[in-house]
């Protein structure tokens, strides 16, 4: 896939897959992607406060991949959705969180592709009764037609992921529906290409650029190991071979880097998770959960940079990379960054009651009666 803005006639076509040749000899190899997002996402330097002496921060905007479909999911779902069209597939399942950035652009691309949409959705012992409501990835889950099917933690820790969706897909099948399953995060071996794929574009980028800028480093937020699995295993291919630093937000280092070597053995990369990852735990106080300086960190950045990040994913790991660089600061001098933004946008809309007392700078507005009045174009009443 050259590096080229897709046309609007290319947008939504299925088109044969060459891996770049760095990457050929991983097996299997996909042999269709379709375009879904709008690539190549920009690179720009982003001037965070405090950094040490020489060091330089680039920002990869995934968050830009699209508006329905914006994030780092889109990517696997480029793969994803390929093969389940190429299955014969009349329907996606797939599980995640209750504010799922993945489960949204699941449901938007399956509806782009005309496939129906069933998703299983985590939430609390609390909620598992009642509607979710329309915050955030809810309301567009929603509004493009998914089939919402609610389950507690509980039940999600006691029966696993696969099981829930094995269950779901066999109900379909004796109803006559030819459903693909779509793992958390779209996270297996073929939505790993996703991410090999975004190396080759950054490789590109960094060729056709006029700053010719060699990245030490590349920093991306883990939560379910299908990008870091891609990410590092192209750095160490190409010839980016810039370090990855992966921030998990869920469960710990160990489990990522076992999970990602199930990944990688699945491409046949014949190479250790250990020796081309390193994983940092970003936790805090679990997933999707945020302490006020996490949130009062997104709103600083914000205010400082114009780069709106989301609270459960980027924001923690960027959180925990500047707190690094802090405590760590001659580890980081004189290093190239390049920090991968996941989207998740609208996952903040499920934080605004906890930013609420962050931000401020609001008052009436103070106009004296004397003003003239002068119209401007339309009066808007």
């Amino acid at each position: 896939m050259a590096l080229t803005s897709a046309s609007t006639l290319e947008f939504l076509t299925k088109k044969p897959y060459t891996p770049p040749s760095w990457a050929s000899h991983l097996h299997p190899l996909p042999s269709h992607v379709f375009s879904l997002a709008h690539l190549p996402t920009p690179i720009h330097k982003w001037n965070l406060p405090n950094l040490p002496p020489n060091t330089h921060i680039y920002l990869k905007r995934d968050d830009l991949s699209g508006m329905q479909l914006s994030g780092n999911k889109v990517r696997k779902l480029e793969f994803l959705m390929a093969d389940a069209v190429a299955q014969g597939a009349d329907s996606i399942i797939t599980i995640g969180g209750i504010q799922s950035n993945h489960c949204r652009a699941t449901a938007v691309a399956a509806k782009y592709l005309n496939l129906d949409c069933y998703l299983i959705l985590r939430t609390s012992k609390a909620l598992v009764d009642q509607d979710p409501g329309l915050t955030g990835n809810l309301l567009v889950e929603r509004l493009v037609g998914a089939h919402v099917q609610l389950i507690s933690k509980e039940e999600y820790a006691k029966i696993g992921s696969v099981t829930l969706t094995e269950v779901l897909k066999e109900r379909l099948i004796k109803e006559g529906r030819r459903p693909y399953v779509i793992p958390v995060g779209g996270s297996n071996s073929l939505g790993t290409w996703g991410y090999i794929e975004a190396v080759r574009e950054i490789e590109q980028q960094i060729q056709s650029g006029t700053s010719n800028v060699k990245f030490d480093d590349i920093v991306v937020a883990c939560g379910s190991g299908g990008t870091i699995a891609g990410l590092s295993l192209g750095s160490s291919l190409s010839t980016l071979k810039a370090r990855v630093h992966a921030f998990s937000v869920c469960d710990d280092p160990d489990y990522f880097h076992d999970y990602i070597q199930g990944l990688l053995d699945g491409l046949n990369a014949g190479v250790s998770s250990r020796d081309i990852v390193h994983i940092q735990n970003a936790k805090g106080l679990g997933y999707a959960m945020n302490t006020s300086e996490e949130l009062n960190f997104v709103r600083e950045i914000a205010a400082t940079t114009g780069v709106v990040l989301d609270p459960v994913y980027s924001g923690k790991a960027a959180y925990e990379l500047v707190k690094d660089i802090s405590e760590n600061p001659k580890k980081w001098e004189g290093r190239k960054i390049l920090f991968i933004h996941t989207g998740g946008l609208l996952g903040l809309f499920d934080k605004v009651d906890q930013i609420a007392p962050l931000v401020g700078k609001w008052h009436r507005m103070d106009v004296n009666e004397s003003v003239p009045r002068q119209d401007g174009i339309g009066k808007m009443f």
